[in-house]
């Protein structure tokens, strides 16, 4: 395989690992306040993703892939709210183990993966530019 288009596959690979990423933190933030629905029913329980290499046979690099998406299994916050309706018997509420700013970290985190994979990424398409016209 050519070297550049190995670049190429090995930054895209990672473009896609940070989409994944990104896409697990905005579940976590669209469901921070999301309790349940009956007294003492669990909320909604925070979602982690990892990572792990992959050998690319054809090109000899390192990819990366999504090795699982699992749950945080912290303790939930709990409120006193007798009110809800998924208090209960003694008026607290669980609520998401989601925190927002550690969660806006990990999406700031993954955004500059992202742009820094693409980088690499328009580097090796300059390069292949070049290269080409070389050859002319």
């Amino acid at each position: 395989m050519d070297p550049l288009q190995s670049i190429a596959k090995i930054a895209a690979s990672g473009m896609t690992a940070q989409t994944a990423r990104l896409r697990v933190i905005s579940e976590n933030v669209a469901n921070a306040d999301s309790t349940g629905t009956t007294p003492g029913a669990d909320p909604f329980r925070r979602k982690t993703i990892s990572f792990s290499e992959l050998i690319d046979r054809n090109g000899g690099g390192s990819l990366v892939e999504v090795d699982r998406i699992g749950r945080d299994q912290s303790p939930f916050r709990r409120d006193y709210d007798p009110s809800h309706p998924a208090a209960d018997d003694t008026g607290y509420v669980n609520r998401p183990n989601v925190d927002p700013i550690i969660e806006m970290a990990n999406m700031r985190e993954a955004s500059r993966n992202y742009e820094a994979n693409m980088n690499m990424f328009e580097s090796g398409r300059r390069m292949r530019g070049q290269m080409l016209d070389l050859l002319k």
